[in-house]
């Protein structure tokens, strides 16, 4: 059967399936088809929301029967939109978590996200490598690599992995590791969602008996000085601290400042090092404290609720007086951030992983809202912003930071992207699933 010629699908899947099963004119289709940035429109055949892992597998033996193509998006994160009648597969109810303080590992069914996580293992005085935002899933960050706010001390999630449960291209149940499946083990960890469907992920944890971090902010006025001691900061920090610097200008309100921070650490250690910060005046408020773990989606309170949102990110090859000037140069009116990362430390060692290695010491990632020009403002002044840093940017994009219209080889390397590409081949010759950036694309 030729993909894109059955006009049953819903009757069919219903049949081989028990879980969910929606497709055009059902009732909840439109919801549930939408992505977490509903910005990008998903123009799927139908949706299925499996029952376990076993429900995913019977998926993917009818996909392949049938000359279907499977995409799988736990939460919708980094949706693109490139999926046209393709199958969508939810995973939400996949949702077993286990804690093992003792080993220092845990297993997160596909529709964990990484709030729960870190609640779980937070009295524990344990930490996964989560980033910003309480509600990414973990495997869907994992299968990207996984840009942690401890990444400089511990490098990319995907490293962490111990072992991935999922469902192969022949919609077998197994168990990818090291040893019982090397190259799609390394695929798995970093290459996107291309090579099978997730349904579990074993990974350690680490230590983080004591956790320092907040926000630091000041009026926009102050933000060449804040740029300055944040430029002095980050040249010598250790790999336990990591910085981020943000422009803000929420609707309504006067822009800012910010700097983020979190410390693996005590406080008075963090507040020495970030001593060039706390010198700059007019600071308005400061939420830096000792926290437990499972307060780390706090200090930036991204929103937790899906909506739209316009993105580009580029990675820095250094913070100079040129960068700083281009980045300050004019208000960033219509974007409500740009935010500095700063990477290094593990980043920056050989991972093992089709992540690979950043020799960039910065990433920089910029956000707005479309507007009722469809985003055309924001992506103009963006396009302005990037250009003028056009000497200072490599190219290369982490994967979790890609965006519609960027390709996969923007993330890899030439021979891990040739690597991805042949195991891409041999293991889904029919093309039964679809990453949000496919690597053959």
């Amino acid at each position: 059967m030729t993909k894109g010629k059955n006009m049953n699908i819903g009757d069919e899947l219903r049949g081989v399936l028990r879980g969910t099963v929606l497709t055009a004119g059902d009732e909840g289709f439109e919801q549930a088809r939408r992505p977490w940035n509903l910005a990008v429109e998903q123009p799927v055949r139908a949706v299925v929301e499996a029952a376990d892992a076993e429900d995913v597998a019977a998926l993917v033996r009818h996909a392949r029967l049938a000359g279907l193509t499977v995409a799988a998006q736990p939460s919708g994160h980094g949706a693109t939109g490139d999926n046209d009648g393709v199958v969508l597969l939810r995973t939400g109810r996949l949702d077993d978590l286990r804690v093992d303080p003792v080993e220092r590992v845990a297993r997160a069914g596909a529709g964990v996200k990484w709030g729960r996580v870190l609640e779980a293992a937070s009295p524990y005085g344990l930490t996964g490598l989560a980033g910003s935002s309480p509600a990414v899933t973990v495997t869907g960050y994992t299968l990207g690599g996984g840009l942690s706010w401890f990444g400089r001390r511990h490098g990319f999630a995907s490293r962490s992995v111990r072992a991935f449960e999922a469902v192969d291209a022949a919609g077998e149940l197994v168990r990818v590791t090291a040893d019982s499946d090397p190259d799609l083990f390394w695929a798995l960890r970093g290459g996107g969602g291309d090579f099978a469907v997730v349904t579990a992920i074993e990974f350690d944890l680490h230590p983080a008996p004591t956790l320092y971090g907040g926000r630091l902010l000041w009026p926009a006025a102050m933000a060449p000085a804040v740029l300055d001691a944040y430029r002095e900061v980050t040249a010598t920090a250790p790999e336990e601290l990591t910085l981020w610097y943000d422009l803000l200008q929420f609707p309504g309100a006067a822009p800012l400042v910010a700097v983020d921070a979190t410390f693996l650490g005590a406080g008075g250690d963090a507040e020495t090092l970030m001593r060039p910060l706390e010198k700059v005046a007019g600071r308005l408020s400061d939420s830096r404290a000792v926290l437990p773990v499972a307060e780390l989606g706090g200090i930036t309170a991204e929103p937790t609720d899906p909506g739209p949102g316009v993105s580009r990110a580029e990675l820095l090859t250094g913070l100079t007086d040129e960068v700083a000037a281009a980045l300050l140069d004019e208000p960033i009116d219509p974007l409500l951030s740009v935010q500095l990362r700063h990477l290094g430390g593990a980043l920056a060692r050989p991972s093992g992983t089709p992540a690979g290695h950043l020799d960039e010491p910065y990433a920089l990632y910029l956000f707005g809202i479309p507007g009722q020009d469809g985003g055309a403002a924001v992506r103009e002044r963006m396009e302005r912003l990037t250009g003028a840093l056009v000497p200072y940017t490599s190219g290369r994009k982490p994967f979790t930071f890609l965006a519609p219209g960027e390709r996969a080889a923007a993330a890899f390397s030439p021979a891990d992207l040739a690597r991805l590409q042949e195991i891409k081949r041999t293991r889904d010759p029919r093309d039964t699933f679809r990453s949000n950036f496919p690597v053959l694309a």
